[in-house]
């Protein structure tokens, strides 16, 4: 039985200090999976940062240089809403490198974990929403490249569209998008998805869990993906401070298992990615990033374990 890795550089913190993101969430999301015993050392993999040329499979030339040059305007620092520094930069480029070591992982075990990465707001010629760099988009254009895939699927639960992702691969029939969102919340303009299913505030578990598993069905009957990218934001929570959904603990879990299950299911390799969560306690949103590995780890087992 292969063993279930998780994908971890401690470059991921992008150090913002006093910010609603709790970058540090990464590393205590760590922490947490050692000190529980789910994992142990052995269990992490360190990721190679992301070349440059590998960011550029998606963004402009021009941006990548005034991210590395720090030349960036006071507006682009405006509409990425967090502040500018190397070590920011550098976590873009680990986490990055880290969706990439995911996707590969999960062609060749089932399911890969990065510990960070679902940065879906990064356009490719600018970036917001605290994303600088899609490294949803640079995974899937990179196995692309590489020839291990063809055609990939990317389902995005975070509480907000993801417009980025969305914008990378709007008219390009070998990536489906699908994005469930709440609709009254950030960003304001929403590129098309393949689907986008949009929620009306306060939506709970019951209907949020309907609407996934339709659509869903839907996009699985529309295209026959060869990887799965799961964008597991935490922030459709019900106390998120920058959410609108109601989402409990079980829902979330739910959640994952309705997405990760059915891949699996399907024999559709699957990457999962952390995005969003902006609980008002950090240790809310440690927990919900903790159950999604834990769901990632048993629907991996129970494939391995299962019939051929």
């Amino acid at each position: 039985m292969l063993p279930f890795r998780l994908v971890y550089h401690s470059q991921y913190d992008l150090h913002l200090g006093l910010h609603v993101f709790p970058s540090q969430k990464y590393r205590l999301l760590r922490e947490r999976l050692l000190v529980t015993r789910f994992a142990t050392e052995d269990d992490f993999v360190e990721p190679e940062p992301a070349t440059d040329a590998d960011i550029l499979l998606v963004h402009d030339p021009a941006w990548v240089t005034k991210l590395k040059a720090g030349t960036l305007s006071y507006h682009e620092i405006l509409k990425l809403e967090i502040p500018y520094s190397r070590e920011t930069v550098e976590a873009f480029w680990a986490a990055t490198g880290g969706t990439i070591r995911a996707t590969r992982l999960a062609l060749e075990s089932g399911v890969g974990f990065n510990v960070g990465g679902g940065f879906h707001h990064a356009f490719p010629s600018h970036g917001e929403g605290f994303c600088a760099v899609n490294d949803i988009a640079v995974a899937v254009r990179r196995l692309q490249r590489d020839g291990a895939i063809r055609r990939a699927m990317v389902v995005d639960c975070d509480v907000h569209q993801g417009n980025g992702t969305a914008g990378v691969f709007a008219g390009d029939s070998s990536v489906f998008t699908l994005s469930i969102h709440q609709a009254d919340n950030y960003p304001t303009e929403k590129p098309l998805s393949s689907l986008d299913i949009h929620l009306a505030d306060g939506t709970g578990d019951q209907e949020y869990l309907e609407r996934l598993q339709n659509g869903v069905a839907a996009a699985m009957a529309m295209f026959d993906p060869e990887l799965l990218i799961y964008v597991a934001g935490a922030d459709p929570f019900c106390e998120d401070q920058l959410g609108g959904l109601s989402l409990t603990f079980q829902g979330l879990i739910e959640r994952d298992r309705l997405v990760l299950g059915r891949a699996v299911g399907q024999k559709i390799p699957v990457a999962v990615v952390l995005a969003g969560g902006y609980a008002l306690s950090v240790e809310d949103t440690i927990t919900i990033h903790a159950n999604t590995a834990h769901v990632a780890k048993e629907v991996l087992e129970n494939r391995q374990s299962g019939p051929s």
